[in-house]
């Protein structure tokens, strides 16, 4: 069967490469890739972004299963055009999307399902927003309410800082949010105290199955310090996510989510990604919702992922995902991400990428900002590949990731030494 990929970063990277193993599947077409899956023989991109087109397109070839990657193409309806002409594809429509899209309706939709989460108010007034942040000081949380490549979200440990990320985001739009109707917003949230972790499970608007639990490192700079961004790596299994952590995230989070949804006309089928904060007491508060896979989460997951997962999202597309089992590989998986000269805010294309290795079974790395010019690989976003291995222990999948990266060049190249570090 021939599976679509809709996406261009790591995380499809990732998706595309594991789909190319799974029994039955005999071609896999990447919307639009980048130059990791241009220059794997088993991938094909796809130069289509428009979702008419890509609909049309997969119509013609007679595509078994899409499945959507990033945000963008959710928000914008992909899903609902494939279905409206009978297309299996696994993402939630343009309305459940919205639990990613806007903050404020995730917000609103938390509040009102009892769903645990911070504090928050919303403002479209820039002095409101900075009177709001006066009455309550700092540290506390900045949040675009718009879709910004996870670069919206300022964690502010001061009042000034909170006060420049609000004009960023309402006046000067340095982050590059795409402002939902109404123009644009931010949500506040109180600041909350414990640990981060990613808890990724798959959706077919009744039932959730839970992927195995993974953590990322937001900060840029070791010891997770510097400004927030999309993600600088990640590792899988994430210890912090205790069986009764599991058990609290699934009761008090992921399945309260899928029957609110459900009771709001709005099923939700698709990846869902809760990013939650573990308190050090054991409870779990959900920071928001992501209507897709993390990246980089996205990258150590599919390589301890043994399962059929296309069998798997044609399960939640078509029967249901209650009887379905996934069964994973008992080793660390540990991805570290190499980002681009003046990533987060102004990233620099255009330099040439040297000494990537050739794929293995227990390495690999993915693609993320890259493009394919002539023979030479170039750098084209700002979190440019993700350096991911697989070990018997953290330890020893961080050693091995980083001896990757020690061989791979760039102008520019930027990545923490420290992935993994809660973990150790």
């Amino acid at each position: 069967m021939k599976v679509l990929v809709i996406g261009g970063g790591g995380r499809e990277h990732a998706l595309a490469w594991k789909l190319k193993h799974d029994e039955g599947v005999s071609q896999v077409f990447v919307a639009p890739g980048n130059a990791g899956t241009a220059r794997d023989p088993d991938l094909t991109n796809l130069d289509i972004t428009d979702k008419v087109a890509l609909r049309e397109w997969a119509q013609a070839q007679g595509v078994a299963l899409t499945v959507v990657g990033p945000e963008a193409p959710l928000a914008a309806g992909v899903v609902d055009e494939f279905r409206a002409h009978g297309l299996p594809i696994f993402g939630p429509t343009k309305a459940a999307a919205q639990l990613e899209s806007s903050k404020a309706f995730s917000k609103a939709f938390m509040q009102r399902h009892g769903i645990p989460t911070a504090r928050y108010q919303a403002f479209t007034d820039p002095a409101l927003a900075h009177a709001y942040v006066d009455v309550e000081g700092a540290p506390i949380v900045i949040k675009a309410d718009g879709l910004a490549a996870g670069k919206g979200v300022v964690v502010a440990m001061t009042a000034a800082e909170a006060h420049e990320a609000i004009d960023f985001m309402l006046l000067d739009n340095t982050l590059g949010v795409a402002h939902n109707e109404g123009g644009a917003r931010v949500v506040i949230e109180e600041f909350l105290e414990g640990e981060e972790a990613s808890f990724i499970v798959l959706c077919d608007g009744e039932h959730a199955l839970a992927l195995a639990t993974s953590q990322d490192h937001k900060r840029l700079l070791d010891a997770d310090q510097g400004p927030n961004t999309g993600g600088m790596g990640a590792y899988s299994p994430a210890p912090v996510v205790t069986p009764a952590v599991h058990e609290r995230a699934m009761n008090e989070v992921i399945l309260p989510t899928l029957r609110g949804m459900a009771a709001d006309g709005i099923p939700y089928t698709g990846f869902l990604y809760a990013g939650l904060m573990i308190t050090p007491d054991g409870r779990v508060k959900t920071l928001e919702f992501n209507c897709r896979m993390g990246d980089p989460e996205t990258q150590p997951i599919m390589m301890r992922l043994k399962s059929n997962l296309t069998q798997v999202l044609l399960a939640a597309t078509r029967t249901g995902l209650d009887r379905v089992t996934l069964d994973w590989d008992p080793r660390v998986a540990l991805g570290v991400v190499l980002a681009a000269a003046g990533y987060p805010l102004s990233p620099r294309k255009g330099d040439a990428i040297s000494g990537l290795p050739s794929d293995a079974s227990d390495r690999m790395v993915f693609h993320a900002g890259t493009t394919q010019a002539g023979d030479e690989v170039q750098v084209s976003g700002g979190r440019v590949l993700c350096v991911t291995a697989l070990a018997d222990t953290v330890a020893l999948a961080q050693q091995r990731a980083y001896e990757v990266v020690g061989g791979i060049r760039f102008d520019g190249m930027q990545c923490r030494r420290d992935i993994g570090y809660r973990a150790l």
